[in-house]
């Protein structure tokens, strides 16, 4: 799981990844070194279809404090997307637009990861649909249990 942090894209390789504590279905971490990261990680409690082969699944929510940013969402799919490629995430019924790079599922706007996280903090699971560079729609579901507790925790580590 610690390798997934290349995922999130400031968190240099060669900083020490340490688990705080982990809150049901969600883990919480801090990245030190230079820039210090706090971040809160999930994998998939389902993933549809399940004949497709995928490299590992993440949802992070990171705070990067030297830089003023809290609650950027990243989601690792496991799979490259095509050029231009969309994925949409659903927490209780309210979706947000992800636009991807790479294997990367990342919110446009600071407004909107806001959103998406008081969102998951309400609900109870949530869903995150996608479609591969070649063609294959998937769909991977996560519990938000913890994640409040979770959040919490980082918001405490990466306060300063």
């Amino acid at each position: 799981m610690i390798l997934a942090l290349c995922a999130s894209p400031a968190v240099a390789e060669e900083q020490k990844v340490n688990l705080l504590q982990k809150y049901n279905d969600w883990s919480a971490y801090t990245a030190s070194g230079s820039p210090k990261v706090c971040f809160v990680v999930s994998q998939p409690t389902g993933s549809t279809p399940k004949n497709v082969r995928r490299g590992p699944i993440y949802f992070y929510v990171s705070h990067y404090p030297a830089d003023k940013v809290t609650g950027e969402i990243s989601v690792k799919m496991g799979y490259p997307f095509p050029p231009g490629g969309k994925a949409t995430v659903t927490v209780d019924g309210k979706k947000f637009e992800l636009f991807t790079k790479d294997e990367g599922g990342f919110v446009e706007k600071t407004d909107d990861e806001a959103k998406l996280v008081d969102a998951m903090k309400a609900g109870s699971s949530m869903k995150v649909e996608g479609r591969s560079a070649r063609g294959t729609n998937t769909s991977d579901t996560y519990s938000l249990s913890g994640i409040s507790d979770a959040l919490g925790r980082i918001d405490k580590e990466c306060s300063g």
